[in-house]
């Protein structure tokens, strides 16, 4: 249990060092699933700011749904079975992670009414962690993503 705590602090951690949401949450992960960070850092790079800022689906959940490709995935191409599999527990991690914050939706996490399509990232400040849900989102992610290991596990 202490282990999956560090990785929730990792995650953390990561975000608060200058990492996109999605980055964060599936690096403090990667070793797990035979990932050097480095890898981990470009599989998640596109996610951050609700993918690509387009403030689309959070990149904290991003990552949690590419934590589930990586523990549920289909091999071969007609194995719709494998595929239902991972469905499924992207479903159940998306409405918890919905019931928590109230969205899936990067802009409505961050309350923009008509978000700005930019492709700068927002200066790492202060200021700019006082004023959004990030470093939450980040957390909660990483905490979900524990609470299901625990439970596949019978923790």
């Amino acid at each position: 249990m202490e282990e999956n705590e560090k990785r929730i602090e990792k995650a953390v951690a990561l975000f608060k060092s200058g990492f996109n949401c999605a980055q964060s949450v599936v690096t403090a992960f990667a070793d797990q699933y035979g990932f050097t960070e480095e890898q981990a850092l470009h599989m998640a790079a596109s996610f951050g700011g609700g993918i690509g800022r387009m403030r689309m689906t959070c990149g904290a959940a991003c990552g949690l749904f590419m934590l589930a490709g990586l523990e549920k995935c289909a091999i071969e191409g007609k194995d719709r079975e494998s595929k239902g599999a991972n469905y499924a527990l992207v479903q159940q991690l998306a409405e918890e992670f919905k019931r928590r914050n109230g969205s899936l939706i990067c802009a409505e996490l961050l309350g923009l009414k008509k978000p700005e399509i930019t492709s700068i990232p927002d200066e790492r400040t202060k200021q700019y962690y006082a004023k959004r849900p990030c470093t939450h989102m980040v957390e909660e992610a990483a905490r979900i993503w524990v609470e299901y290991l625990e439970r596949k596990n019978g923790i």
